[in-house]
């Protein structure tokens, strides 16, 4: 008999991760609700085609296909065969496969809004909590089935979306543990940048054409460098005056933190709320100011409107956080020049969630801005925006800092000893009255010594012992004791409600 395993990249979940994982999931579930979200859910499989092309060459590598029911047909043995060949050689067969598991949640949302766009009330606010799965290499933190908790509004381009999304990832992690925001470095790192800023790049240094080229290799930038960006670039077809134009926008020189007076500013063109926006950033944040200042000058001096609209809406989304009070309580929003998620799909503001620094493990979320995605199924003109939050990686990063709250480890809060036939006939109905004012508690099911009764408690963690004996059946009493502290009790049956189990 073969040995019992799990597929590679998946995980059971016991009760204790299941406890946390929920605490997680319900953490998040209310945010979105107060933030206006409704509930939806999508099949997890979905027709290749509507997966297929959406994630750019590297994300379709990842898309686990699902092999078509009767291929052992002796029938139809070799139209199999070819079809399996022409699979050898990159290519998608219906033959072979016509579903795959879903990759994300955001193209099957898409797709939902296309099918269903006449029923809906635009602009329409969904909140989705479902696995997805990815035929990548399992790592720590990365798996091939994991859970997305998405939200998107579709049929709007106000950036007070953006705004609230920010707003929204930030109450999350503030609501998930006190923790986070406690110091500068336990905060929750938002990056923000806009495709449109990619593009002009693109058409700055004449290959407007190869936008993807640029992002797919500045997507890699925090694992290999600038050096590694530069010679992947070199690899793609790009020339060094190229690759020095990239980067001279991307990495400001000193001239740009110094560069300071109404003329400068005046001459970028800012409206009266971005030149005030520029001044306080000047004041205390020079990294920012520099970089916005950069970007503007570049596409100014070569009129590039694309590129100078990408760093405005920068720039109106960050504004209410530096001037008007909006405060935030776990995170810090910054402008990351180099974050150019590889996904197609983002047209605008694109958005990366980072843990603490401690925590080496990646982005724990993501999103962005999608002008047309609905129309890649035939449905035009229906923008949105939408965060993903990875939920496996935002509780590796609170199992690693030890954020969670005590009382998520708590399943039963009381056990009921089992002292006999009508000890414990006289146990279950109290316990039952208990259970009616939702304390969880639950009698142990045999007649056994006091100790293993106790040591069934210590291992579940479950923090009160209730004796129910003949003396405390006639007295109407039972005997409460903390098992952390050893504090014994004996409570008046009818009060027991009212104690705090806690």
């Amino acid at each position: 008999m073969a040995k019992p395993s799990l597929p590679q990249g998946t995980r059971d979940f016991g009760p204790d991760t299941v406890r946390k994982r929920n605490y997680i999931f319900n953490t998040i579930r209310s945010v979105f609700e107060l933030y206006g979200f409704e509930p939806l859910e999508t099949p997890a499989m979905e027709n290749l085609d509507t997966l297929m092309g959406k994630y750019g060459e590297e994300g379709d590598k990842l898309i686990f296909k699902i092999i078509n029911n009767g291929l052992d047909n002796i029938d139809k043995e070799k139209q199999a065969r070819e079809d399996f060949e022409k699979v050898l050689q990159g290519k998608n067969v219906k033959g072979i496969t016509e579903r795959a598991l879903k990759y994300d949640l955001t193209i099957p949302f898409a797709r939902y809004v296309a099918m269903n766009h006449g029923q809906l009330t635009f602009p329409f606010k969904r909140y989705q909590i479902q696995p997805v799965w990815r035929a990548d290499r399992p790592q720590k933190g990365r798996y091939r089935e994991f859970y997305q908790c998405d939200a998107d509004v579709v049929g709007s381009n106000s950036l007070l979306n953006e705004i609230e999304i920010i707003l929204m990832i930030d109450q999350v992690y503030s609501n998930l543990s006190k923790h986070f925001g406690e110091n500068e470095n336990n905060r929750i790192n938002i990056s923000i940048n806009n495709r449109k800023i990619w593009t002009g790049i693109a058409e700055l240094c004449g290959c407007r054409d190869k936008i993807v080229e640029i992002t797919v290799a500045l997507d890699k930038y925090d694992k290999i460098g600038i050096d590694g960006v530069k010679e992947e670039l070199i690899q793609k077809g790009f020339n060094e005056e190229q690759t020095h134009t990239i980067f001279s926008c991307l990495f400001p020189d000193t001239s740009f933190y110094t560069t300071y007076d109404d003329d400068y500013l005046n001459e970028l063109g800012l409206t009266k709320d971005e030149k005030n926006l520029a001044v306080t950033l000047y004041g205390y944040n020079k990294d920012l100011y520099a970089i916005i200042t950069c970007l503007l000058w570049n596409f100014k001096e070569h009129k590039i409107e694309i590129g100078t609209s990408g760093v405005k809406e920068i720039m109106k989304i960050i504004f209410p956080f530096c001037m008007d009070n909006y405060l935030l309580q776990s995170s810090f929003i910054n402008l990351d020049s180099t974050l150019a998620r590889g996904l197609n799909y983002y047209t605008g503001t694109i958005i990366e969630v980072k843990p603490p620094p401690a925590v080496k493990i990646g982005s724990i979320g993501g999103g962005g801005r999608y002008d047309d995605l609905t129309g890649l199924f035939g449905v035009p003109n229906i923008p949105g925006v939408g965060i993903s939050f990875g939920v496996d990686r935002i509780y590796d990063v609170m199992e690693e800092l030890k954020f969670f709250p005590g009382e998520v480890h708590t399943g039963t809060q009381v056990l009921f000893f089992n002292l006999g036939e009508t000890e414990s006939k006289a146990a279950f109905t109290i316990m039952q009255q208990l259970r009616n004012s939702n304390i969880r508690c639950e009698l142990y099911h045999e007649t056994v010594k006091f100790d293993k009764q106790f040591k069934y408690a210590e291992k579940k963690n479950i923090p009160y012992t209730l004796i129910i004996g003949s003396k405390e059946i006639a007295e109407k009493t039972c005997v409460v004791k903390d098992i952390r502290n050893g504090e014994q009790q004996t409570i008046p049956v009818s009060k027991l409600a009212d104690f705090a189990f806690i």
